[in-house]
């Protein structure tokens, strides 16, 4: 029987988290523009040379500063993050699957593909320009669970760019004795 790695739902949630977290720095953009907005104003109406300018000087850069150290790592990690999930995930409607058959070589490390991570799995293919085999690394999202692949089973793999989408584990290796 073969097993999906996504379901419709994948894509949905995957839009709805990029959306909220679109929505809180929204939020946190809105409340640092009415605060410098608010910092200006309180500036302009202060008498000309008046002890306070100093202050709402730093008060501003203050909270300039504290809007920056927010903003780099949540924009440069958290949405990006999910912008590339988005982005994977809806390659998956696209393009051209290919089905292949082949026996499982074991789990490689973890690496990031267009920005998302994933597992590396490998597995045995005939190598089609020399005689013999060569290893080909299948990618298994890492944000899901890691098929129950044993050495040696052999394994029907439908992928897209080297990313697993269904698999059907064909023979168990202790079948095969």
């Amino acid at each position: 029987m073969t097993k999906k790695l996504y379901t419709d739902d994948d894509l949905w949630n995957a839009v709805m988290q990029k959306r909220k977290l679109l929505a809180v720095f929204l939020a946190v953009f809105g409340v640092w523009l009415v605060a410098v907005v608010g910092c200006a104003v309180w500036y302009a109406m202060l008498p000309y040379e008046d002890q306070m300018q100093p202050w709402v000087i730093v008060i501003t850069c203050v909270i300039t500063a504290i809007f920056l150290m927010f903003t780099f790592p949540y924009m440069g990690i958290s949405y990006k993050r999910c912008k590339n999930y988005v982005r994977m995930l809806k390659f998956f409607s696209e393009g051209l699957k290919e089905c292949c058959i082949a026996p499982f070589e074991g789990i490689d490390d973890w690496m990031t593909h267009d920005g998302v991570d994933v597992n590396v799995a490998d597995f045995s293919v005939p190598n089609v320009k020399r005689d013999g085999m060569m290893t080909r690394r299948i990618l298994v999202d890492g944000e899901k669970d890691f098929p129950p692949f044993d050495e040696g089973d052999t394994v029907k793999l439908i992928v897209q760019g080297n990313l697993l989408l269904e698999y059907e584990i064909l023979k168990k290796k202790e079948e095969e004795k």
